[in-house]
C-alpha cells in the first residue's frame, strides 16, 4: 500500500500553490530530509561503528566535540554544499561560514544548521536531532556573503528540525503552517503524520534546567516556583519535564503545550543557545504553530543576528504561558505580535 503522503510528494504538492515557484526550495527540503535520514542511521548504529566519544577537538563555543558531531556536520556540508542552491553554509561546528560550489554563481539561498543537537546524550539512548534555517540572499545578483545571515525571522524562507529517538521525525515550515512527518523504515521515506500542527493555548508542563537555579535572577526563580504551587493550574502544579536535548524538549512543548525556558543567568548573561541556527528556526516554527518565542523582553523573530554564532536566551511555548513569563519576569503583556 502506497502511503497517502510522503514528504517529497507533500512538498511538491505544496509547490503547486505557487505558480511562479522555480522548485529550488522544494529540492532543498528534500535534500535536507535525505541528510536527516543519513544522520538518523549514523546515530542508530554509532555503538556498532565506534562513533561514540569525543573527537579531541573544541568547537567555536568552547564545547568539546564528539565524533558524531563531526560526522553529522560532514554529511550535511557535503550533501547541501553540492546541491548548487546554497551560496554559503553556517554550522555550529565550524568557526566561519562554509563556501560551497554555488558560492560564486547562482545559489540564491544561505543555510544555517546545528548538525547534531543534544550530542552529549549520545550513548544514553536520549533523543538528539538536527535544526536548520534557510534565508534567501539579500541580493540575488551577487555572490552570497556573511551579511546574508544577518536577517530577522521575518525573512526566514524555511525552517525545520528532526528528532532521532524512538522514531525519526521531520518537522518543517515554509511560512504556511507547520507539518510533521515520521520516517517509515520499511520504505525509507518520511510520511505525513501530523499535518498543520498547532500548539495548545495553554499547557501543564514546564521545561527548564533547574541545575542553574543558583545563577538565575530572583524574578526567574519566583516565576519557576509559581509553577510548582498546588493551585498553579486547575489540576495542580505544573509537571516538570527536561530532557536536556533542545529539539526533544522543544518538540514536546510544540505538541503538548506549556513552556520551555533557557533564560539568561549570571554565568550566561547573553544566553546559552545559538540565535541563528537554534533559537531563530525554532521560534519561527513555534509562531507558525500559533505559539510564542521570546528571548525575555523581545520576540526572537524580530532580532537581527549580528554574528553567525551569537547567543540568546529562549522562552517558548503556548502563547498564554509565554505571556505569563513575560509579565512576571519582564513586566510585559502580550509578546506574540501576531
Amino acid at each position: 500500500m502506497i502511503p497517502t503522503q510522503t514528504l517529497s510528494r507533500f512538498i511538491h504538492s505544496q509547490r503547486k500553490r505557487y505558480p511562479d515557484s522555480t522548485g529550488e526550495l522544494s529540492d532543498l527540503l528534500v535534500s535536507i530530509s535525505l541528510g536527516m535520514k543519513l544522520i538518523s542511521q549514523m546515530v542508530a548504529t554509532a555503538g556498532f561503528k565506534g562513533l561514540h566519544g569525543y573527537s579531541g577537538e573544541i568547537n567555536v563555543h568552547g564545547d568539546e566535540k564528539r565524533i558524531l558531531d563531526d560526522e553529522a556536520d560532514e554529511v550535511l556540508v557535503e550533501l547541501l554544499g553540492s546541491s548548487g542552491h546554497f551560496g554559503l553554509l553556517v554550522s555550529e561546528e565550524r568557526d566561519s561560514v562554509i563556501a560551497t560550489d554555488a558560492s560564486h554563481n547562482e545559489g540564491k539561498y544561505v543555510l544555517a544548521f546545528d548538525p547534531l543537537d543534544g550530542s552529549s546524550n549520545i550513548g544514553s539512548n536520549i533523543p538528539t536531532g538536527t535544526i536548520f534555517c534557510i534565508y534567501k540572499k539579500k541580493d540575488e545578483n551577487r555572490a552570497a556573503i556573511n551579511d546574508d545571515f544577518c536577517q530577522p525571522g521575518s525573512a526566514v524562507v524555511a525552517a525545520g528540525y528532526s528528532v532521532y529517538g524512538a522514531k525519526t521525525s521531520f518537522v518543517y515550515s515554509t511560512g504556511s503552517g507547520v507539518h510533521g512527518f515520521t520516517l517509515d523504515p520499511s520504505i525509507g521515506e518520511f510520511v505525513l503524520t501530523d499535518p498543520d500542527i498547532r500548539v495548545p493555548e495553554r499547557g501543564t508542563i514546564y521545561s527548564v534546567n533547574e541545575g542553574n537555579t543558583a545563577f538565575w535572577d530572583d524574578r526567574v526563580k519566583t516565576y519557576v516556583e509559581s509553577l510548582k504551587r498546588h493551585d498553579a493550574t486547575e489540576k495542580g502544579p505544573y509537571t516538570g519535564r527536561y530532557v536536556g536535548s533542545l529539539v526533544a524538549d522543544f518538540d514536546r512543548t510544540l505538541r503538548k503545550g506549556g513552556v520551555f525556558l533557557y533564560p539568561v543567568d549570571a554565568k550566561r548573561p547573553t544566553g546559552r543557545l545559538r540565535l541563528l541556527y537554534e533559537c531563530m528556526p525554532l521560534a519561527f516554527i513555534m509562531e507558525q504553530a500559533g505559539g510564542s518565542a521570546i528571548n525575555g523582553p523581545d520576540r526572537i523573530v524580530e532580532i537581527t543576528p549580528s554574528d553567525i554564532h551569537q547567543k540568546s536566551a529562549l522562552i517558548t511555548g503556548s502563547p498564554s504561558e509565554v505571556a505569563r513569563y513575560a509579565a512576571q519576569v519582564h513586566a510585559k503583556g502580550d509578546v506574540k505580535g501576531r
